[in-house]
């Protein structure tokens, strides 16, 4: 039941997404647009009362209710920028705003760019972590929290390897590729032009 309600979240996610930007956009109704998007946190909040209850109910803690606490972590660290991001491109393609910024590509911006990404991969560990211990105390049974446990490893290992994932932008900053002197020849010939 906890997988499938994950899905459920998942997919209930996107399509509140979906239908909080066309009426942000197509229907110009920005107040049910973004009262759509805000109903959005409920998703997990209705996947954390169920996992709950069904440890309540004597359920065997498993890998279910780990990935449930992975899921709502993950949610909370990087659910705001994918909303933003999307939001930002909803706006361009559908109200005529202007391209939005992407991420930058080169040097310290990028590194910059990349720790901050690193640190939503942070908190969705922090955050699994907290509810992973407070099923664990919850549960109370040591025996039986073992696969609980486990998870908050995995939360850690996987911001661990993205963390040295954003190391290697600040050890190692991409260039820019240099412009050979045709290139800028030619651009300061079209601006003196201009």
């Amino acid at each position: 039941m906890i997988i499938t309600l994950i899905v459920v979240c998942e997919v209930g996610f996107w399509v509140l997404l979906a239908a909080g930007l066309a009426f942000r956009y197509l229907f110009k109704m920005p107040r049910t647009g973004l009262a759509l998007l805000l109903c959005e946190p409920l998703l997990e909040v209705l996947l954390l009362v169920v996992t709950a209850l069904d440890l309540k109910d004597g359920t065997e803690p498993s890998w279910k209710h780990g990935l449930a606490a992975l899921y709502i972590g993950y949610t909370v660290g990087h659910g705001h920028r994918t909303v933003k991001w999307l939001d930002g491109h909803a706006a361009h393609r559908l109200a005529g705003a202007p391209r939005p910024a992407g991420a930058p590509r080169y040097g310290m911006a990028r590194a910059r760019h990349e720790v901050k990404v690193w640190l939503g991969s942070v908190t969705a560990a922090a955050v699994a972590t907290v509810l992973l211990q407070v099923a664990i105390w919850y549960v109370g049974d040591s025996g039986r929290t073992e696969s609980l446990e486990s998870w908050r490893y995995v939360a850690w290992r996987v911001a661990g390897i993205h963390g040295v994932v954003a190391l290697t932008y600040l050890i190692w900053p991409k260039k820019a590729p240099e412009r050979s002197a045709g290139e800028g020849a030619s651009e300061e010939r079209s601006l003196t032009k201009k």
